[in-house]
């Protein structure tokens, strides 16, 4: 790998290719905004070299960062110096053992003790510092250590610990084998009952002074400056850590990758679950067993006849420990995590959490970074930390949608009965102050089903509604209508956090087959097997019968109070900030209470006032005002700490050609409103266009139509008229499936005809791929080269107006920001940057690297409007033309596409 060092503004960075000029750009001005610890919005078009820029900006920054600080601490630390006020400030804020102390000094406080203090400070940031250095020398020689002979222990470690399994099932085995069966076996499984019970349950005051916390925190490892880099899919964030090994940073950073359960386990008993809910919960249930197993052991006399309790071999915290040295000693993707974590016999989930404290860049989806439960559960601390959203154009959706939240009539009434027999059945086992939290939860869900319009105690699927449609109200408003406005809803939200009783609400009705008042005979006769079942087991070995019985009951759903949970948390929300709409339909069991949250910048707040810096980057940002007023402006960022950054394209300048077509080939005007698309005479006018550009266009053309509804009105009208005929003269036709799981099949049967049309010389030149706007191939899809020549654009996707959603964010995007003067209200223009963000999303599919070429339809006059072309890429806006006839657009695009095809012709 070639490592060009390349020098901008004083400032070195490394990479493995001589960069382009936009690159050096990017790369300085990312430096600049992590050096002054601003909040950046980079757009960078796709096939300029995003990620590589990002990660030699960032980790050059890291370097240069990492090497100010140690040279400091040397001088600090150096015998007979003092720090400057400027040192002093930095190390304290970098400091990972303590934040800085902000408390002003009283006015009028006599000279000797303020010096005293000073002297105070400096003594206590020096011993700090050699704390840090004691710790950053121990993690050094350990990965070292493990650096040398890390294989060596893996291999010990494992086989002890097989050998250590073998002969416990053997003991097991005949612990079972002299127990017999009869009466003894229902006393043990009463005795395994234990689990299901709530312990005491104390509140966080109660629990405040006992030490617990502190001697927690006391064991956890100092965490070093790092860079949290996040994406939206698994595919991505591989994508990136393969980028990373090309750089030069790839042997010397310590990278993390995180991921969900569903991805990392290794334990196949857990993963054969299939849902990622019942994956959650069995590896926690796991855990638990496991400490309740060594506390028996520990701390309670032993038992002629102990219950038998199932723990996950994997999670074992000397195995993972060494896992997270393994981690730490080179970049691996989650490929090798997980291959590394099934040889080490160490669950990589939780190994890789082990790693962060010491990470350089830890690598992690959306929801892991931007959900704080999520975020504090991996043990992600973000204080003095520098975070990098990438693919970050839907950030403000992902925002809204993580912490939006919808429960039906259905689960209500199912939580509530499962709730109910629970507390029937342990109700003489459990503690006042659980009964009493409980009794609030059967409440509140018996409130909500009211509301629907139904009783808890009937059947929901039976309920019919003399009453349906749609409600949207405030928070407040819901809470007094519901009669709930009594109950402190933040305590029973953090009673339901501690208690877990979701989960054990879960076991309990998995147990002992809970009767559920939506489930049918068949339903409820498979609950009463698997206890059945169970008993069985304590008798006899698994049985195939048993196995598929095991199975289907895996795949049942979750319990429905993790999503009554989830929108009782989401009901904590400040009036202002969120709605509830009610939604009836013809049966309570249909009919949902949903929680649309209106303010995303409050869980967006928090991120960007602990972090140092960060920076929100992708392909295709424009228009950037969301971010600016939407998230950034709410979450109380100054705007002298915003700064944008949007880079041209590598592309020559003539490889391009963006055109907006005003009227087509029989001078129908273009304007695809909602009330006009419809007609016939647009249907054919499009029909028309394509015909004509597919008589001139080599190899791929993509067209984006606004919905699948109005795909199928066009496709069908066209078949009705000859056109479909016309157009398959030149191209084979595709359509974009509703299913993803039939896209890769599509997009692979699109592919090879592109191919074998470039191979051979007949009347067919390529396809035509009829796809959707906000569908599965507008995003993430890559049509280069042949496969998207031209791309054309519909019409203008606006989003649904009469949405009830929609209206009541318009309505509080108009209530809290400034209307600029001259400018439409902000809701307004909320449906035109949602309109641009989904055709710049759409149009960004073709031209994929330097030597690429397309050319870009926009079917629609509104198009030259000049609030909608500010609002497109600047690579394609500084280059379009307006053609308001479609003569010289056709001419245009002939004389294009023959030149950039045959360049030996012209």
């Amino acid at each position: 790998m070639a490592d060009e060092n390349q020098e901008t503004g004083g400032v070195h960075f490394p990479f493995p290719f001589p960069p382009y000029p936009i690159q050096k750009d990017f790369m300085a001005e990312l430096y600049k905004v992590l050096e002054a610890g601003k909040i950046g919005i980079f757009e960078s078009p796709t096939g300029t070299g995003k990620s590589l820029s990002l990660i030699c900006g960032a980790l050059s920054w890291l370097r240069d960062f990492e090497q100010k600080k140690l040279q400091a601490e040397a001088r600090l630390l150096a015998p007979g110096s003092g720090p400057t006020s400027s040192e002093k400030n930095s190390l304290l804020t970098s400091s990972s053992c303590q934040e800085p102390s902000d408390t002003p000094r009283p006015a009028g406080e006599p000279d000797w003790v303020t010096e005293f203090v000073q002297r105070k400070e400096e003594r206590d940031l020096v011993e700090r510092l050699r704390e840090e250095q004691m710790r950053r020398r121990k993690r050094e020689e350990r990965l070292q250590e493990a650096c040398q002979d890390g294989r060596l222990r893996f291999a010990a470690k494992r086989s002890k610990q097989e050998e250590e399994e073998t002969e416990t099932l053997l003991r097991l085995s005949r612990e079972m084998l002299a127990a017999g069966t009869g009466p003894e076996q229902l006393e043990q499984l009463e005795s395994g009952e234990e689990h299901l019970v709530l312990a005491e349950y104390e509140s966080d005051e109660e629990r405040r002074g006992s030490g617990v916390d502190e001697a927690e925190d006391d064991l956890e490892e100092e965490h070093v400056t790092k860079i949290y880099y996040c994406s939206r899919t698994h595919s991505q964030l591989a994508q990136f850590v393969r980028e990373v090994l090309k750089s030069p940073f790839g042997k010397e950073t310590r990278l993390v990758s995180l991921g969900s359960r569903q991805t990392l386990c290794v334990n196949e008993d857990v993963k054969n679950l299939g849902s990622v809910q019942l994956m959650n919960d069995r590896c926690v249930d796991m855990q638990r067993s496991k400490r309740e197993k060594n506390r028996t052991g520990e701390d309670k006399p032993k038992r002629k006849r102990q219950k038998i309790q199932t723990s996950c071999p994997f999670y074992n915290h000397e195995q993972m420990e060494l896992l997270r040295d393994e981690i730490l000693l080179e970049v691996k993707d989650m490929e090798q995590l997980v291959a590394l974590g099934k040889e080490a016999r160490a669950c990589p989930y939780y190994g890789s959490r082990f790693a962060i404290p010491a990470a350089q860049l830890v690598v992690l989806p959306y929801p892991m970074l931007l959900h704080a439960a999520t975020r504090q559960a991996a043990g992600i601390r973000l204080q003095d930390q520098v975070v990098i959203i990438d693919e970050a154009h839907n950030l403000i959706d992902t925002i809204t949608n993580i912490h939006s939240t919808e429960v039906n009539g259905s689960q209500l009434c199912q939580a509530h009965s499962q709730l109910l027999q629970y507390m029937e059945r342990y109700g003489k086992r459990l503690k006042a102050k659980n009964l009493m939290y409980i009794k609030q939860i059967l409440y509140l869900l018996e409130k909500f089903v009211a509301v629907l319009g139904g009783n808890v105690k009937q059947n929901p699927s039976t309920q019919s509604l003399s009453q349906t449609g749609s409600e949207l109200k405030s928070i407040n408003d819901f809470l007094f209508q519901s009669q709930v406005d009594n109950i402190n809803l933040f305590k029973v939200q953090r009673y339901l956090e501690k208690s877990m009783l979701s989960r054990k609400l879960f076991g309990f009705t998995e147990c002992f087959g809970v009767v559920l008042p939506s489930l049918s005979d068949s339903q409820e006769n498979r609950g009463l097997g698997g206890f059945q079942q169970f008993l069985k087991s304590l008798q006899s070995g698994p049985t195939e019968d048993s196995l598929e019985e095991g199975q289907a009951v895996a795949l049942r759903p979750a319990s429905p109070l993790m999503h009554i949970e989830a929108f009782l948390a989401a009901l904590t929300t400040a009036n202002q900030d969120g709605r509830v709409i009610v939604n009836r339909q013809g049966s309570v069991g249909q009919s949902s209470l949903k929680f649309l949250l209106l303010n995303p910048a409050v869980h967006f707040a928090q991120v960007v006032k602990e972090c140092r810096a960060v920076v929100i980057a992708g392909g295709t940002m424009q228009p950037m005002s969301d971010f600016r007023e939407q998230l950034l402006a709410c979450s109380g960022v100054e705007a002298g700490r915003v700064v944008e950054f949007s880079c041209g394209h590598v592309i020559p300048p003539d490889n391009i050609l963006p055109l907006i077509i005003c009227s087509g080939p029989s001078n129908q005007q273009l304007e695809f409103t909602y009330q006009r698309r419809e007609l016939p005479q647009m249907m054919e006018e499009t029909g028309r266009i394509l015909c004509n550009l597919c008589n001139v266009v080599p190899g791929g053309v993509v067209c984006f139509l606004p919905s699948y509804e109005y795909l199928r009105q066009v496709h069908a009208h066209w078949d009705k008229t000859g056109l479909l005929t016309r157009l398959s003269v030149r191209k084979k036709i595709f359509q974009e499936p509703k299913r993803a799981s039939q896209v890769e099949q599509v997009l692979m049967a699109y592919s090879k005809c592109i191919m074998s049309c470039s191979h051979s010389e007949g009347h067919l030149t390529g396809a035509l791929l009829l796809s959707v706007v906000g569908g599965k191939m507008s995003e993430g899809i890559n049509f280069s080269d042949d496969l998207g020549r031209c791309v054309v654009m519909v019409g203008m996707p606006y989003p649904n107006i009469k949405s009830p959603e929609l209206q009541e964010k318009m309505a509080y995007l108009d209530q809290t920001l400034p209307r600029i003067q001259g400018q439409p209200p902000p809701g307004t223009v909320l449906i035109e940057n949602l309109c641009m963000k989904a055709i710049n999303q759409s149009i960004g599919r073709a031209i994929r690297h330097q030597r690429d070429f397309a050319s870009i339809v926009l079917l629609d006059r509104r198009y030259a409007r000049p609030s909608i072309l500010a609002k497109l890429p600047a690579w394609i806006r500084d280059r379009v033309e307006v053609k308001a006839t479609f003569g010289p657009a056709f001419a245009a695009m002939r004389k294009f596409h023959r030149e950039k095809s045959h360049p030996s012709l012209v």
